[in-house]
């Protein structure tokens, strides 16, 4: 989730008053188990920055739990409540991060970039040592938390993108990328009533190819939990909460939605998933800091979450969520 810098002013008015366009990586080297790009994974090097709120920095939370990283991969958690120099470490005491030093994720960019004036987006990973962020590329950071991170794998850490379902995996995670992940915030960020009709159509219509989908198997590709799983939780997870009301894509909630809800509950229930969860961090952020579109910055006590827990039936379906391994612990 990127957040204008201080280059930018009036960041959080801006939202719903230009047309949205999801920025690229701006830092896309990546850490890989031969150090091609001069990161080579090492257990304790490396610090994981994100927001609780943000369902970007979610999958990479969902991810790095799965595959037992805790470990090896420290966890450096921003306010879900931005201000102009975007994510702030004010969740810590003296307010800023115990193990990077820093206030300001933005210290990282500028450490890596000197003068870099670009947006600020979770998650990132920081090189411990030199204080500089390595990668924001959100898109292939899990996708090498599970690839080229193995030998720091938990014992049973599940394969989360097994080579020969990966076009698959691929194809799926594309249209659930460009019409829901991406589909929610072009219709909550749209200027025009044009452009947010387009955007609340292939959100659901995406959504109901996806429940069709879903209806007869357990997991989006193949019978266990895989990368696509958790990039379509971490959206169905805040729509109710946010989605629904504040980007009004309200044609349907997701407990309107019988087979997505049990879908979700199922992977909820699932450790991993749901214990990485902040509906209160969730909620403070997009209903605070998008006045743009949420003037008063009011936070809605709803929705009731009591409904998370309640039995989904999914089993049924058969499936092994964590195919030859087992839950994390």
């Amino acid at each position: 989730m990127s957040h204008p810098t201080s280059g930018e002013p009036d960041g959080n008015a801006a939202y719903g008053h230009k047309p949205f366009k999801r920025s690229r990586s701006h830092f896309a080297d990546r850490i890989t188990a031969d150090g091609r790009d001069g990161w080579p994974v090492e257990a304790g090097r490396y610090r994981l920055a994100v927001s609780r709120a943000c369902p970007w920095a979610s999958r990479s939370l969902v991810s790095r739990r799965l595959l037992g990283l805790e470990d090896a991969l420290s966890l450096a958690v921003a306010d879900p409540i931005q201000d102009d120099r975007s994510w702030r470490f004010t969740l810590d005491e003296g307010g800023r991060d115990p193990v990077l030093g820093i206030a300001y994720l933005s210290e990282a960019y500028e450490a890596r970039e000197p003068g870099y004036l670009g947006g600020v987006s979770v998650p990132a990973i920081v090189d411990v040592p030199s204080g500089k962020l390595v990668t924001n590329d959100f898109q292939q950071i899990t996708l090498d938390f599970a690839t080229e991170w193995t030998a720091l794998h938990r014992p049973g850490a599940p394969d989360l993108y097994p080579e020969r379902l990966r076009d698959e995996i691929d194809e799926v995670m594309d249209g659930i990328y460009r019409d829901v992940n991406n589909g929610v915030y072009r219709a909550g960020f749209a200027s025009n009533q044009e452009e947010y009709e387009a955007a609340y159509h292939d959100v659901f219509r995406r959504l109901d190819l996806v429940s069709e989908r879903l209806k007869d198997q357990r997991y989006l590709v193949g019978d266990t939990l895989t990368e696509a799983d958790i990039r379509l939780f971490t959206t169905l997870v805040r729509f109710d909460a946010v989605y629904h009301g504040h980007f009004k894509c309200n044609r349907s909630k997701l407990t309107e939605i019988p087979v997505l809800w049990a879908y979700a509950r199922d992977l909820f229930q699932t450790p991993g998933f749901g214990d990485t969860v902040d509906f209160d961090h969730i909620k403070q952020h997009y209903y605070r800091v998008h006045t743009g579109i949420n003037p008063t910055g009011i936070v809605p006590l709803g929705p009731d979450l009591s409904g998370w827990r309640t039995p989904h039936h999914r089993e049924q379906l058969g499936g092994r969520p964590f195919g030859d391994g087992t839950p994390p612990e």
